[in-house]
């Protein structure tokens, strides 16, 4: 066997006999008053070991739901599991009883929440709420614990840890909070993080901070990574796939280098073009005409076609099917093909 067959054998020996999470055709309800809002419709992707997949869209369009119900922390009721599955690492997560699913936050899954300063406790100092669960997980010391704290805080490029770790969250700048979740969520080693709107609220250059933090840790720890946003522009260096939703569907799905060179969703399309460029400085920045739909009262066909610039009839007659344009790409809309050929 030659050196390279040797590293090829190698490699695929240690590569996972399967997506480290799966979701397939993933449907939730919100009963409330007012009606039944069908905030996710067939919802599928997977994310291998080591992988970023970026989840984008507008807000409401299920990305943080379907992040909610993957971690088993939706609010239910008014949320309602109507069909669907959940696998890591080939184990069904939506039939888990909640001990089973207490086991795995953390330790195996881990989701760091947009509202940093909300999710930490004000009352606790930043470094307590770290050494808490490695003394409830792991049967650590205080000592240890606290020890460990720093160590995380020093990893997530924390400066001087070893105060830092003794202050309160208001004490913590909002990127410095954001780094200080980050860290709690490491705390346990989780093979799966998913990252909700990482960067909201913050300045441009912390984002890049954050954004190139996430990826580092990414690709020492092996994790995969799913990434939240509703900015493009935010996950252009750091995502290997894209999936773009909308009305709780799934309108397109792509690597990253595909979807950027030529998107194959007019959604999509839109986003891109709602990028701010350097190149058009003093223009009037593009934007998609109109709002997303009332997930109570979603429109009869294509759900983007009220504000679809290439909208036809049978637009607002059929729902389009998500099909597979080759080479990885698949797209809901029935000119997909037509987009993909076009100069």
């Amino acid at each position: 066997m030659t050196a390279v067959d040797e590293k090829s054998s190698q490699h695929s020996s240690d590569k996972p006999q399967g997506p480290l999470l799966e979701v397939e055709d993933l449907h939730v309800e919100f009963r409330t008053r007012d009606g039944v809002a069908k905030v996710l419709n067939g919802v599928s992707y997977h994310v291998d070991k080591g992988e970023t997949l970026a989840v984008l869209g507008e807000s409401g369009s299920g990305k943080s739901v379907t992040a909610q119900t993957i971690m088993g922390i939706l609010d239910i009721p008014p949320g309602v599991i109507t069909g669907g599955s959940i696998r890591y690492k080939g184990e069904e997560l939506l039939k888990a009883n909640e001990a089973r699913r207490r086991e795995l936050r953390g330790e195996s899954t881990a989701m760091i929440f947009q509202d940093a300063l909300s999710a930490l406790n004000p009352v606790y100092t930043v470094g307590f709420q770290i050494a808490e669960q490695l003394r409830m997980r792991r049967g650590m010391s205080r000592k240890d614990a606290m020890n460990r704290a720093v160590e995380l805080l020093d990893q997530v490029k924390i400066p001087n840890a070893k105060q830092r770790v003794k202050e309160f969250p208001h004490q913590f700048s909002g990127g410095m909070r954001q780094r200080a979740m980050i860290a709690m969520s490491l705390a346990l080693d989780p093979e799966l993080l998913i990252a909700d709107e990482p960067t909201t609220a913050l300045d441009v250059t912390v984002q890049a901070q954050i954004m190139d933090l996430l990826d580092d840790l990414r690709r020492e720890r092996g994790m995969g990574l799913i990434l939240i946003t509703h900015d493009l522009g935010v996950v252009a260096e750091v995502a290997d796939r894209i999936v773009v939703m909308y009305a709780g569907r799934i309108v397109e799905s792509a690597d990253a280098y595909s979807l950027y060179r030529k998107p194959g969703h007019p959604y999509t399309e839109g986003l891109m073009r709602s990028i701010p460029r350097l190149d058009l400085k003093g223009q009037e920045l593009d934007t998609i005409k109109g709002l997303p739909p009332n997930l109570l009262n979603v429109p009869p066909g294509c759900p983007f076609h009220p504000r679809c610039p290439r909208a036809e009839d049978r637009c607002s007659r059929e729902v389009p099917a998500f099909h597979q344009l080759g080479l990885g790409r698949a797209s809901a809309c029935h000119f997909a093909e037509e987009l993909m050929t076009r100069d």
